[in-house]
């Protein structure tokens, strides 16, 4: 195993500049910890002795209890403490969350470092985040900070089977399970969790939205104790477990007759289970529900809505603070491609628009980031925002489906801060959706961010070891949406493989341009979809044209697109607010990376850069192909600069994607020069 690819970015090195290592030895040699010992700050101790012994090569020294005053005015070293004024009544969990990092100088000269956390895991952040900055080469004058996390939940969704595959996943099988069982090994599961606390992320559900039957027997006295296994590994951490349940659970198990959320006895086997539980887990997280969506049961069968089927989980989770997260994620999966009324990027907004406000304040709606189902390029889900009662809370990919797999390079931070900033007017100009994440624009009781995980058991995590810095910018973006896509870009790839600007320059290069290159080689203008069903991994432009997924392009010989509009088309464009709608409505004005998602028009439009789409069409799928040669050209020139099996792996990797491009631009050009009969303005070769 490479230690630097399975060490991902806790790949913590000795400091090689002598002086500075001996101006922090002095710092960090001695530890003061004047608070209660918990179970999160012994971890937050451990990885802070594990961080100093890494990067000082000293072992340093902790002592417990407050100090002196005499001693507390002229001690040095680093002091730890809780801010007891974090905790008042009234202040949301991120607050808890946070930390300050305080350098002081005493009268005697002696050097000092504060890290004062507002609870055990604010310390803990605060351990991290010390780290990170002095491996980064900050001086400890520079260290000063004060920090809060922007979202309460941050969240992640392990799509993970029983059986031990993964769905979607595209890094190995599954750590936490294999034939049928939860994994009697934890270790690598630590680790995990070790990096999940280490960029600030403080929940995780453990199994598959789509819950099948083994893991449908996660909540019954037969699997708990094993399950409880887990939450105890994830609670050193700061983490709270969440399982994805089975809503028919109760008739599945064989228990109840129905799962009727309005039957007496299906709500007093909810609050049973959620007793028994609680009985394992006393900090249970909540349940995670997929239902009514791609033929996964729920309240419609029994001619219930959604809120009715959420508050009755609520209900029973209600006593233990616990949380029920619906995902929104419903729409009509057997459609006839000869409907074209039926338009699916409507379907979230039709099905949760008006149940707003009956929703109960234990629940959060589970809202993807776009309309459609994480493509590389789709407009803001127009139901973000558009919720005024209900809690809600965004979700993210960061395993790339839609994006390559982790066989290509496709940095997704840009792609999440798009999403963050747009404002959706929803309460006129200022209604950013990361405001509507954090709660802050309607104040709602419950809010955050989620995202499906993209990591497996092989040795890099993530199958692609630049693909780690989705992961990591995923974590870093949710704690603080301020930060650019370069700042986590620079920090990943400095904590990864060191820090030599010529290797962090060549990375952060490469990864800021990756999306716009995969994007230009893939589906053009917003329209999506030209992957192959099933697997999704490569071109097929006609495959999912006369399926029941609901998800076409309407190609013709004259034109492409969807009419989604409100004078011709489905009428999607009225779920935005103002301006948006209008914005969307209009060709002359619909931004021309999402043309197609709105309009159909001729291959001969005219777009607001002055091609025509057809060209527009050729030209970036002749330049993202050369793009990704420029990729690998790119990462060739770092031989020998960072270890050899990281190389190696990357090489490959890019290898794949450079000759994969050269396809994915071979098959759309041609199908679009057959279908226009328009040929290429530079004569370039199409078949």
């Amino acid at each position: 195993m490479s230690l630097s690819m399975y060490k991902a970015w806790l790949n913590v090195q000795l400091i090689e500049d002598k002086e500075r290592r001996e101006a922090y030895a002095s710092l960090l040699g001695q530890v003061s910890v004047e608070c209660k010992p918990t179970l999160v700050l012994q971890t937050a101790l451990k990885e802070l002795q594990q961080g100093i012994q890494a990067l000082l090569g000293i072992a340093a020294s902790v002592k417990e209890g407050s100090a002196s005053r005499a001693e507390e005015e002229n001690a040095g070293g680093l002091r730890i403490r809780l801010c007891p004024e974090a905790n008042t009544q009234g202040e949301r969990s991120q607050r808890e969350d946070g930390f300050e990092l305080q350098y002081m100088q005493a009268a005697n000269g002696n050097e000092a470092i504060y890290l004062i956390g507002g609870s055990d895991k604010g310390i803990m952040y605060g351990v991290f985040h010390l780290l990170r900055m002095v491996a980064s080469g900050k001086r400890a004058a520079e260290l000063n900070t004060k920090e809060s996390p922007a979202n309460e939940l941050r969240m992640i969704n392990q799509w993970d089977n029983a059986d031990g595959t993964i769905e979607r996943g595209y890094a190995g099988r599954s750590i936490f399970y294999g034939n049928g069982r939860i994994a009697s090994d934890l270790g690598r599961i630590r680790d995990y969790a070790r990096l999940l606390a280490s960029i600030g992320l403080n929940a995780i559900s453990i199994n598959n939205v789509n819950v099948h039957e083994l893991e449908t027997r996660f909540i019954t006295e037969e699997q708990l104790p094993e399950v409880a296994r887990l939450a105890d590994l994830f609670r050193a951490y700061g983490i709270a477990l969440f399982l994805s349940v089975n809503f028919a659970a109760p008739l599945q198990l064989g228990e109840r007759n129905t799962a009727d959320p309005l039957d007496a006895g299906v709500q007093s086997w909810w609050k049973d289970t959620a007793a028994r539980i609680y009985s394992h887990i006393p900090d249970f997280g909540g349940f995670v529900v997929k239902a009514d969506s791609e033929h996964r049961p729920g309240p419609f069968t029994y001619g219930r809505d959604h809120a009715d089927g959420a508050n009755m989980l609520a209900e029973a989770l209600a006593d233990y603070s616990g949380l029920v997260i619906w995902r929104c994620f419903v729409y009509d999966c057997m459609q006839d491609w000869r409907d074209r009324k039926t338009d699916r990027a409507r379907a979230a907004y039709d099905h949760f628009k008006p149940l707003d406000g009956r929703f109960r304040s234990n629940v959060l709606l589970q809202i993807k980031n776009g309309p459609m189902d994480f493509q590389v390029r789709e407009p803001v889900s127009p139901l973000i925002g558009a919720l005024k009662e209900t809690n809600q809370m965004v979700e993210f990919q960061i395993t790339q489906e839609y994006t390559g797999q982790q066989r290509h390079l496709c940095y997704l931070v840009p792609q999440w801060k798009q999403v963050l900033d747009f404002d959706s007017y929803a309460q006129g100009e200022g209604s950013q959706v990361k405001r509507i994440a954090d709660g802050s624009l309607y104040g709602t009781a419950h809010s955050g961010i989620a995202a499906v995980s993209n990591i497996g058991d092989e040795e890099s995590w993530t199958g692609h070891i630049l693909a780690q810095a989705n992961f990591y910018g995923y974590g870093r973006l949710v704690w603080n949406p301020e930060l650019t896509a370069e700042q986590i870009a620079l920090e990943w790839a400095a904590a990864t493989f060191g820090y030599n600007p010529t290797v962090t320059t060549v990375i952060i290069g490469m990864l800021m341009k990756s999306w716009a290159i995969y994007e230009a080689y893939t589906a053009p203008l917003g329209v999506g979809w030209m992957v192959a069903p099933n697997h999704h991994y490569g071109p097929d432009v006609d495959g999912y044209e006369y399926s029941r997924w609901g998800t076409y392009h309407f190609a013709d010989r004259d034109g492409i697109g969807v009419d989604r509009t409100q004078a011709s088309g489905t009428g999607y464009t009225s779920q935005y607010s103002e301006p948006n709608a209008s914005l969307y409505e209009n060709a002359a004005t619909c931004p021309d990376e999402l043309l197609l998602f709105f309009h159909h028009v001729p291959y001969t439009h005219i777009l607001q850069s002055g091609k025509t789409v057809i060209q527009h069409i050729y030209d970036t799928h002749f330049g993202g192909a050369d793009e990704a040669e420029r990729l690998r050209e790119q990462w060739a020139e770092l031989e020998g600069q960072i270890d050899e099996a990281s190389f190696v792996h990357v090489a490959e990797r890019l290898a794949e994607q450079a000759e994969h491009a050269k396809h994915w631009r071979d098959v759309i050009n041609t199908y679009f020069f057959r279908k226009s009969g328009i040929p290429d303005a530079d004569g370039r070769v199409i078949y």
